[in-house]
């Protein structure tokens, strides 16, 4: 397995793996969480609450949940990253927990959907709102379509050149990114034209606990992407101390900036005008109340960092895994390689990017999508759940860093309450996602004879 394992960068061969240098330091590594969590569906899913909850404090509550929710799991990533600090991320636990079958399809799950269906959304929603900042720019598919392939390839180009790059661009996305939020969350609480009494419940009868699960789905998706470091662990000065500290601090920073971001809407609007079509819009229906309509296109040009930058920090991550899981013989070996000048697992690379581009161009992201909330949600209690495997299996184990028994526990059980919901909810989504899932297991028998030789 690839991680620290020598101190230069060596060319590929079947007895010697290569391994990556690690120079990515702390406030590099949280950018590269934030950006990837943050998106542009905290811009949009509000509306939702809005539509299906109807009371300003049910859904203040559920945001902070959902912020608890997503910084337990962080805090129980942070034992397993800083125990394995190697590139790779969740196949990394789960093949070292369970069975390299179960780590192979998480892998699988991060190639299909988990990062590229993901980033074929995310840059076909960067190109939609970027057409709306071209003077008399038509949303055309094709115009959109090049839009989006522009970003890809823009950011594939730029982590091909190396971390050095690739970090700076994914700091500076980020660091203006949280500037313009900041200035968002302040300006409108304090110079805005809001109104407090937004936030006074009109009576409205407490969500079913199917409304409320459901709810959380949405939540909890707007927070995918917070166990991003563990992808690059082995780039990262320190893993095994710098690791938790990242996932747990970027995380809990995220959970306060999503609670403010509601609070500015909800001040600004009554929740029966959020809930009001088009619910997709809360933010820039936010904007335009608190600041007049003119406000409509900074949040355009906020949204666009946001998502450009999450862009940038899924290029760097998903090829990690792969090349990961190409050192450990589950892939082809030509993916096993790093590039000899930067240090970049580049074919891996190239090949996210090309079937990000295939699914760009044939719109069959938006199917993936759909079916990946229930599978991610479902390795992602997996994963939690392999903390108190691993420690039963391998208590030997150093752990840098031991999260209280308690954090993962109140995970996994809201995690299959979500897989169970879903399941009951959206069942042919969900089945749908499975078949997706097992999908790779011919491909991982086609390459396990090459795992047996490594």
């Amino acid at each position: 397995m690839g991680g620290i394992l020598a101190p230069a960068m060596v060319r590929s061969s079947p007895k010697m793996p290569q391994a990556f240098i690690p120079r990515v330091g702390c406030f590099t590594a949280a950018s590269l969480l934030v950006s990837n969590i943050i998106g542009g569906a905290i811009f949009t899913t509000t509306g939702f609450l809005a539509r299906d909850i109807g009371d300003p404090l049910w859904i203040l509550t559920l945001w902070f949940f959902g912020g608890l929710l997503a910084l337990a799991g962080a805090m129980s990533y942070a034992e397993m990253a800083a125990a394995l600090p190697h590139a790779g991320g969740d196949y990394v636990y789960l093949r070292t927990t369970y069975h390299p079958v179960i780590g192979f399809l998480s892998g699988w799950t991060s190639f299909t959907t988990g990062f590229g269906a993901a980033l074929a959304a995310s840059c076909m929603s960067f190109a939609a709102y970027a057409a709306r900042l071209g003077p008399g720019l038509p949303e055309d598919p094709l115009i959109i379509r090049g839009l989006a392939l522009a970003l890809l390839w823009a950011m594939t180009v730029i982590h091909a050149a190396g971390t050095g790059p690739g970090g700076t661009v994914q700091r500076l996305f980020t660091t203006t990114n949280m500037l313009a939020m900041g200035g968002l969350i302040v300006g409108g609480l304090l110079l805005g034209q809001g109104d407090w009494t937004h936030f006074e419940s009109a009576g409205a009868a407490p969500p079913g606990k199917g409304m409320v699960v459901v709810a959380l789905i949405f939540i909890l998706y707007t927070y995918l992407g917070w166990n991003v470091v563990g992808y690059i662990a082995g780039e990262i000065v320190d893993p095994a101390r710098n690791l938790p500290k990242v996932l747990i601090g970027g995380t809990a920073f995220v959970a306060a900036i999503y609670l403010l971001l509601n609070v500015v809407y909800i001040y600004a609007l009554p929740i029966s005008a959020l809930a009001e079509p088009p619910i997709l819009p809360v933010a820039e229906k936010s904007a335009a109340a608190l600041w007049g309509p003119g406000s409509a296109q900074f949040l355009t040009i906020l949204i666009c960092i946001a998502i450009a930058a999450g862009v940038s920090a899924m290029v760097w991550a998903g090829p990690r895994v792969y090349w990961a899981m190409a050192q450990d013989g589950a892939l082809p070996r030509f993916l096993s390689t790093l590039h000899a000048r930067t240090g970049v697992p580049l074919r891996a690379l190239l090949l996210q990017s090309i079937w990000a581009s295939v699914l760009i161009l044939s719109g069959t992201y938006e199917r993936l999508v759909i079916f990946s909330g229930f599978v991610l949600a479902g390795f992602t209690a997996l994963t939690v759940t392999g903390v108190l495997v691993l420690r039963w299996r391998r208590p030997d184990l150093p752990r840098p860093y031991h999260v209280p028994t308690i954090v993962p526990v109140f995970a996994i059980v809201v995690l299959l309450a979500i897989v169970v919901t879903s399941l009951h909810e959206r069942p042919l989504e969900s089945v749908l996602g499975v078949a997706t899932v097992l999908a790779g297991l011919p491909l991982y028998w086609l390459w396990k004879p090459a795992s047996r030789k490594c």
